[in-house]
Protein backbone atom coordinates (compact mmCIF):
# COMPACT_ATOMS: atom_id res chain seq x y z
CA UNK A 1 0.00 0.00 0.00
CA UNK A 2 1.04 3.42 -1.08
CA UNK A 3 0.93 6.29 1.41
CA UNK A 4 1.48 9.83 1.64
CA UNK A 5 1.64 12.46 5.11
CA UNK A 6 1.06 16.01 4.49
CA UNK A 7 3.28 17.59 7.16
CA UNK A 8 1.99 20.72 8.46
CA UNK A 9 0.90 22.85 11.59
CA UNK A 10 -2.88 23.68 11.84
CA UNK A 11 -4.32 26.42 9.42
CA UNK A 12 -0.86 26.83 6.92
CA UNK A 13 -3.18 25.56 3.86
CA UNK A 14 -3.04 22.20 3.83
CA UNK A 15 -6.40 21.53 3.48
CA UNK A 16 -5.69 23.24 0.07
CA UNK A 17 -2.99 21.33 -0.46
CA UNK A 18 -5.16 17.80 0.25
CA UNK A 19 -7.87 19.20 -1.97
CA UNK A 20 -5.51 19.94 -5.08
CA UNK A 21 -3.40 16.25 -4.21
CA UNK A 22 -6.74 14.42 -4.04
CA UNK A 23 -7.97 15.36 -7.64
CA UNK A 24 -5.52 13.12 -8.89
CA UNK A 25 -6.65 10.44 -10.61
CA UNK A 26 -4.13 7.96 -8.32
CA UNK A 27 -4.71 9.72 -5.08
CA UNK A 28 -7.35 9.16 -2.44
CA UNK A 29 -8.02 11.13 0.86
CA UNK A 30 -10.12 11.97 3.86
CA UNK A 31 -10.82 14.07 6.40
CA UNK A 32 -7.91 13.83 9.28
CA UNK A 33 -8.63 10.24 10.37
CA UNK A 34 -5.76 10.66 13.68
CA UNK A 35 -4.73 6.82 13.26
CA UNK A 36 -1.15 7.38 13.87
CA UNK A 37 -1.06 10.42 16.94
CA UNK A 38 -3.05 7.98 19.76
CA UNK A 39 -0.67 4.79 19.04
CA UNK A 40 2.45 7.23 18.96
CA UNK A 41 1.08 7.97 22.69
CA UNK A 42 0.93 4.04 24.17
CA UNK A 43 4.13 4.86 26.29
CA UNK A 44 7.07 3.56 24.15
CA UNK A 45 7.75 6.57 22.08
CA UNK A 46 5.39 9.58 23.75
CA UNK A 47 2.70 9.08 26.21
CA UNK A 48 -0.47 11.19 27.43
CA UNK A 49 -0.71 12.98 31.23
CA UNK A 50 -3.55 11.16 32.49
CA UNK A 51 -5.93 8.28 31.75
CA UNK A 52 -8.42 6.12 32.83
CA UNK A 53 -5.94 2.93 33.84
CA UNK A 54 -2.15 2.70 34.28
CA UNK A 55 -0.56 4.06 31.90
CA UNK A 56 2.69 4.57 33.53
CA UNK A 57 2.75 0.91 34.59
CA UNK A 58 1.55 -0.11 31.16
CA UNK A 59 4.49 1.73 29.26
CA UNK A 60 6.96 0.28 30.71
CA UNK A 61 5.25 -2.73 31.02
CA UNK A 62 5.17 -2.84 26.82
CA UNK A 63 8.98 -1.92 26.88
CA UNK A 64 9.95 -5.03 28.68
CA UNK A 65 7.92 -6.85 26.88
CA UNK A 66 9.28 -5.40 23.34
CA UNK A 67 12.84 -6.10 24.85
CA UNK A 68 12.10 -9.91 24.57
CA UNK A 69 10.37 -9.43 21.02
CA UNK A 70 12.82 -11.99 18.37
CA UNK A 71 13.55 -8.52 16.70
CA UNK A 72 12.34 -6.07 19.50
CA UNK A 73 11.28 -2.72 17.92
CA UNK A 74 10.62 -3.73 14.46
CA UNK A 75 8.25 -6.76 16.17
CA UNK A 76 6.32 -3.67 17.69
CA UNK A 77 6.18 -1.23 14.55
CA UNK A 78 5.00 -4.39 12.45
CA UNK A 79 2.30 -4.90 14.66
CA UNK A 80 1.49 -1.64 14.57
CA UNK A 81 1.52 -0.90 11.36
CA UNK A 82 -1.16 -4.13 10.99
CA UNK A 83 -3.24 -1.79 12.42
CA UNK A 84 -2.71 1.05 10.50
CA UNK A 85 -2.57 -0.82 7.29
CA UNK A 86 -5.66 -2.36 7.42
CA UNK A 87 -7.47 0.76 7.97
CA UNK A 88 -5.56 2.94 5.52
CA UNK A 89 -5.56 -0.05 3.06
CA UNK A 90 -9.50 -0.77 3.40
CA UNK A 91 -10.37 2.72 2.94
CA UNK A 92 -8.21 3.19 -0.24
CA UNK A 93 -9.12 -0.36 -1.73
CA UNK A 94 -12.65 1.04 -2.00
CA UNK A 95 -11.46 4.12 -3.78
CA UNK A 96 -9.98 2.07 -6.67
CA UNK A 97 -6.79 4.83 -6.27
CA UNK A 98 -2.92 3.68 -5.42
CA UNK A 99 -2.40 6.30 -2.86
CA UNK A 100 -3.86 7.24 0.20
CA UNK A 101 -3.33 10.64 1.74
CA UNK A 102 -2.78 11.76 5.18
CA UNK A 103 -2.96 15.37 6.02
CA UNK A 104 -3.61 15.01 10.10
CA UNK A 105 -1.75 18.05 11.31
CA UNK A 106 -0.83 16.35 14.56
CA UNK A 107 1.26 14.19 12.96
CA UNK A 108 3.91 16.67 12.72
CA UNK A 109 4.07 16.38 16.36
CA UNK A 110 4.99 12.75 16.58
CA UNK A 111 7.33 12.64 13.09
CA UNK A 112 10.26 10.28 14.74
CA UNK A 113 7.56 7.58 15.14
CA UNK A 114 5.90 8.52 12.22
CA UNK A 115 8.90 8.20 9.69
CA UNK A 116 10.15 4.70 11.93
CA UNK A 117 6.43 3.38 11.47
CA UNK A 118 6.58 4.44 7.20
CA UNK A 119 9.89 4.76 6.08
CA UNK A 120 8.66 4.03 2.80
CA UNK A 121 5.69 6.34 2.78
CA UNK A 122 5.63 9.86 0.82
CA UNK A 123 6.31 13.14 2.88
CA UNK A 124 5.21 16.25 1.51
CA UNK A 125 5.92 19.24 4.00
CA UNK A 126 4.05 22.20 4.19
CA UNK A 127 5.24 25.26 5.39
CA UNK A 128 3.96 28.99 5.43
CA UNK A 129 5.15 31.87 7.37
CA UNK A 130 4.59 31.30 10.89
CA UNK A 131 2.48 34.41 11.88
CA UNK A 132 0.05 33.81 9.34
CA UNK A 133 -0.62 30.40 10.12
CA UNK A 134 -1.45 31.55 13.61
CA UNK A 135 -3.03 34.20 12.34
CA UNK A 136 -5.27 32.11 10.62
CA UNK A 137 -5.31 29.98 13.99
CA UNK A 138 -6.38 32.57 15.99
CA UNK A 139 -9.02 34.01 13.70
CA UNK A 140 -10.81 30.77 12.65
CA UNK A 141 -11.20 29.40 15.99
CA UNK A 142 -10.52 32.58 19.10
CA UNK A 143 -12.54 34.99 17.07
CA UNK A 144 -9.08 36.69 16.32
CA UNK A 145 -8.07 36.50 20.40
CA UNK A 146 -4.35 36.05 19.52
CA UNK A 147 -3.46 35.46 23.58
CA UNK A 148 -6.59 33.19 24.04
CA UNK A 149 -5.50 31.04 20.77
CA UNK A 150 -2.05 31.10 22.52
CA UNK A 151 -3.22 29.95 25.79
CA UNK A 152 -5.47 27.32 24.58
CA UNK A 153 -2.29 25.67 22.26
CA UNK A 154 1.22 27.96 21.24
CA UNK A 155 1.53 26.08 17.26
CA UNK A 156 4.26 27.78 16.55
CA UNK A 157 6.55 26.72 19.62
CA UNK A 158 5.32 22.91 18.91
CA UNK A 159 5.44 22.94 15.58
CA UNK A 160 8.39 24.95 14.01
CA UNK A 161 11.10 23.15 15.82
CA UNK A 162 9.11 19.64 15.06
CA UNK A 163 9.12 20.50 11.25
CA UNK A 164 12.55 21.97 11.12
CA UNK A 165 14.25 19.03 12.77
CA UNK A 166 12.76 16.87 10.28
CA UNK A 167 13.64 19.26 7.19
CA UNK A 168 16.77 19.58 8.16
CA UNK A 169 17.71 15.98 9.48
CA UNK A 170 15.42 14.08 6.36
CA UNK A 171 15.19 11.14 7.75
CA UNK A 172 12.94 9.90 4.75
CA UNK A 173 12.90 11.55 1.06
CA UNK A 174 10.37 14.33 1.83
CA UNK A 175 9.49 17.31 -0.91
CA UNK A 176 8.99 21.00 0.79
CA UNK A 177 6.03 23.21 -0.26
CA UNK A 178 5.50 26.76 0.49
CA UNK A 179 1.97 27.72 0.77
CA UNK A 180 2.99 31.48 -0.63
CA UNK A 181 4.71 29.20 -4.07
CA UNK A 182 1.31 27.41 -4.22
CA UNK A 183 -1.12 29.69 -4.44
CA UNK A 184 0.67 32.19 -6.36
CA UNK A 185 1.99 29.67 -8.83
CA UNK A 186 -0.03 26.53 -8.16
CA UNK A 187 0.37 24.59 -11.21
CA UNK A 188 4.04 24.70 -10.98
CA UNK A 189 3.80 23.41 -7.63
CA UNK A 190 1.22 21.02 -8.21
CA UNK A 191 3.68 19.83 -11.03
CA UNK A 192 6.82 18.98 -8.56
CA UNK A 193 4.50 17.68 -5.91
CA UNK A 194 3.20 14.93 -8.88
CA UNK A 195 6.84 14.36 -10.10
CA UNK A 196 8.08 13.48 -6.51
CA UNK A 197 5.28 11.21 -6.13
CA UNK A 198 6.70 9.51 -9.39
CA UNK A 199 3.02 10.28 -10.90
CA UNK A 200 2.06 11.59 -14.20
CA UNK A 201 1.14 15.46 -13.78
CA UNK A 202 -2.58 16.17 -14.01
CA UNK A 203 -2.73 19.61 -14.40
CA UNK A 204 -6.39 19.97 -14.17
CA UNK A 205 -6.08 19.04 -10.79
CA UNK A 206 -5.37 22.35 -9.76
CA UNK A 207 -9.31 23.46 -10.19
CA UNK A 208 -10.20 20.61 -7.76
CA UNK A 209 -13.92 22.32 -6.90
CA UNK A 210 -14.77 20.40 -10.16
CA UNK A 211 -14.84 17.29 -7.75
CA UNK A 212 -17.61 19.00 -5.31
CA UNK A 213 -17.23 20.10 -1.50
CA UNK A 214 -14.71 18.24 1.13
CA UNK A 215 -16.19 15.69 3.31
CA UNK A 216 -17.06 17.18 6.32
CA UNK A 217 -14.54 16.11 9.12
CA UNK A 218 -12.85 17.58 12.59
CA UNK A 219 -10.08 19.88 10.66
CA UNK A 220 -12.76 20.92 8.15
CA UNK A 221 -11.79 23.20 5.83
CA UNK A 222 -13.29 26.95 6.95
CA UNK A 223 -12.39 28.92 3.47
CA UNK A 224 -11.15 26.35 0.82
CA UNK A 225 -14.67 25.53 -0.17
CA UNK A 226 -15.49 29.06 -0.98
CA UNK A 227 -12.87 28.59 -4.44
CA UNK A 228 -13.02 26.29 -6.94
CA UNK A 229 -9.24 26.76 -7.14
CA UNK A 230 -6.16 28.71 -5.14
CA UNK A 231 -6.19 32.26 -4.45
CA UNK A 232 -3.43 34.48 -3.24
CA UNK A 233 -6.25 36.80 -0.88
CA UNK A 234 -4.71 35.14 2.60
CA UNK A 235 -1.05 35.53 1.69
CA UNK A 236 -0.57 38.84 3.90
CA UNK A 237 -4.14 39.96 5.17
CA UNK A 238 -2.39 38.81 8.37
CA UNK A 239 0.24 41.13 8.39
CA UNK A 240 -2.66 43.82 8.25
CA UNK A 241 -3.53 42.58 11.51
CA UNK A 242 -0.46 42.92 13.10
CA UNK A 243 0.15 46.73 12.16
CA UNK A 244 -3.04 47.74 13.62
CA UNK A 245 -3.05 46.05 16.80
CA UNK A 246 0.14 46.68 18.89
CA UNK A 247 -0.63 43.71 21.22
CA UNK A 248 -0.95 41.56 19.02
CA UNK A 249 2.21 42.53 17.71
CA UNK A 250 3.70 42.22 20.80
CA UNK A 251 2.71 38.92 21.24
CA UNK A 252 4.01 38.01 17.63
CA UNK A 253 7.38 39.24 19.09
CA UNK A 254 7.26 37.13 22.25
CA UNK A 255 6.53 33.60 20.06
CA UNK A 256 9.07 34.85 17.62
CA UNK A 257 11.52 35.22 20.12
CA UNK A 258 11.14 31.79 21.36
CA UNK A 259 11.70 30.28 17.80
CA UNK A 260 15.63 29.55 16.91
CA UNK A 261 16.70 31.56 13.88
CA UNK A 262 17.84 28.13 12.37
CA UNK A 263 14.45 26.43 12.64
CA UNK A 264 12.75 29.46 10.88
CA UNK A 265 15.44 29.38 8.34
CA UNK A 266 14.59 25.83 6.91
CA UNK A 267 10.76 26.89 7.13
CA UNK A 268 11.57 29.65 4.54
CA UNK A 269 11.36 32.29 6.55
CA UNK A 270 14.56 33.97 8.16
CA UNK A 271 14.40 36.31 10.99
CA UNK A 272 15.56 39.49 8.78
CA UNK A 273 12.45 38.38 6.71
CA UNK A 274 9.26 37.93 8.88
CA UNK A 275 8.46 41.21 9.72
CA UNK A 276 9.02 42.67 6.22
CA UNK A 277 4.95 42.48 5.34
CA UNK A 278 3.89 44.20 8.60
CA UNK A 279 5.89 47.20 7.60
CA UNK A 280 4.65 47.29 4.01
CA UNK A 281 1.28 46.75 5.12
CA UNK A 282 0.94 50.12 7.13
CA UNK A 283 -2.70 51.16 8.68
CA UNK A 284 -4.08 48.97 6.98
CA UNK A 285 -7.64 47.55 7.81
CA UNK A 286 -6.87 44.41 9.93
CA UNK A 287 -9.28 40.85 8.37
CA UNK A 288 -12.46 39.77 9.60
CA UNK A 289 -12.52 36.24 11.68
CA UNK A 290 -14.52 34.12 9.19
CA UNK A 291 -18.32 33.69 9.79
CA UNK A 292 -19.67 30.05 9.54
CA UNK A 293 -21.32 27.23 11.33
CA UNK A 294 -18.08 25.76 11.94
CA UNK A 295 -16.50 28.82 13.83
CA UNK A 296 -19.40 29.52 15.25
CA UNK A 297 -19.68 25.87 17.09
CA UNK A 298 -16.40 26.25 18.27
CA UNK A 299 -16.67 29.47 19.50
CA UNK A 300 -19.60 28.68 21.78
CA UNK A 301 -18.21 25.61 22.71
CA UNK A 302 -14.93 27.86 24.05
CA UNK A 303 -16.98 30.43 25.41
CA UNK A 304 -19.14 27.63 27.35
CA UNK A 305 -15.63 25.65 28.59
CA UNK A 306 -13.81 29.14 29.97
CA UNK A 307 -13.69 28.97 33.41
CA UNK A 308 -16.52 25.91 33.58
CA UNK A 309 -16.01 24.95 37.00
CA UNK A 310 -16.70 28.37 38.80
CA UNK A 311 -19.86 28.93 36.33
CA UNK A 312 -23.43 27.78 37.27
CA UNK A 313 -23.66 26.12 33.82
CA UNK A 314 -20.73 24.01 35.28
CA UNK A 315 -22.63 22.50 38.22
CA UNK A 316 -25.80 21.61 36.40
CA UNK A 317 -23.02 20.19 33.53
CA UNK A 318 -21.55 18.27 36.11
CA UNK A 319 -25.07 17.02 37.95
CA UNK A 320 -26.25 15.84 34.70
CA UNK A 321 -22.92 13.72 33.78
CA UNK A 322 -23.43 12.23 36.90
CA UNK A 323 -26.92 10.80 36.44
CA UNK A 324 -25.76 10.16 33.04
CA UNK A 325 -22.86 8.10 34.56
CA UNK A 326 -25.16 6.23 36.87
CA UNK A 327 -27.63 5.24 33.89
CA UNK A 328 -25.33 4.17 31.53
CA UNK A 329 -22.91 2.08 34.37
CA UNK A 330 -22.86 -1.91 33.51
Amino acid sequence: MSLIFVISPPRAGSTLLQRMMGAHSEIYTHPEPHLVTPIAHLGVYYNVDKAPYDHINAAEAMKAFIEDLPNGEQDYLDALRCYTDTLYGRMLKKSNRSYFLDKTPANALVLPFLHRLYPDAKYVVLTRHPLAVFSSYANSFFNGNWREAHAFNPILERYVPAMAAFVRMRPVPLLQVAYEDLVTDPDAQLERVFAFLGLEHEPEAVDYGRAGPAKRGMGDPITVNRQGRPVTASVDKWAAELAADADKRALAEEMMARLDPADLEVWGWPVDAVWASVEAAGGGPPPKPPRNSYTLQRRIMLSLKKDIHKRPHGKLIKRVKYYCDVLLRE
